[in-house]
């Protein structure tokens, strides 16, 4: 791992991003599939990946986080340019530590992509995970990060 011990604690935040592309009879069915909502579960997963990222992340250091939300929005394909529809996941991280959380953020937007996909799968096999990406990110040495048009 690479020693922090020197960096100052400050405020630092992340939010992350990733879609799950579904077909319209997927779409169709939520927020109910033959599990559950896979909305709110996909929530509550991405929130619980956060706070275990250093024991997925080999070399990520442990953070205590002050904050992580979750959002799945269902996304209709008139919406999107050439792409059917699906379910846009954000995840924000925030903490006051020496390094910063753009590994929670980007951990809980995966999780919760796959939990969106765990949830309908049984309705749908050609479900796709796509753009996990981070969106913008805050605080610490290198300053303020933002992905062109976002946030």
């Amino acid at each position: 791992m690479v020693d922090v011990s020197g960096k100052a604690s400050t405020r630092r935040e992340a939010v992350a991003e990733a879609f799950v592309e579904l077909n319209a009879d997927v779409l169709a069915a939520l927020p109910q599939t033959p599990k559950g909502n896979p909305l709110e579960v996909a929530r509550f997963a991405g929130i619980m990946a956060a706070k275990k990222t250093a024991e997925l992340i080999p070399m990520c250091h442990p953070l205590p986080l002050s904050f992580i939300d979750v959002e799945a929005i269902v996304v209709h394909p008139a919406a999107l340019l050439h792409t059917g529809g699906g379910v846009r996941i954000r995840a924000t991280a925030a903490t006051t530590a020496a390094t910063g959380v753009e590994m929670e953020a980007m951990t809980a937007a995966a999780v919760a992509a796959l939990t969106v996909y765990d949830m309908t799968k049984a309705l749908d096999k050609g479900i796709r995970i796509r753009e996990v990406v981070l969106l913008s990110k805050s605080g610490g040495k290198s300053g303020e990060y933002r992905r062109d048009g976002s946030v």
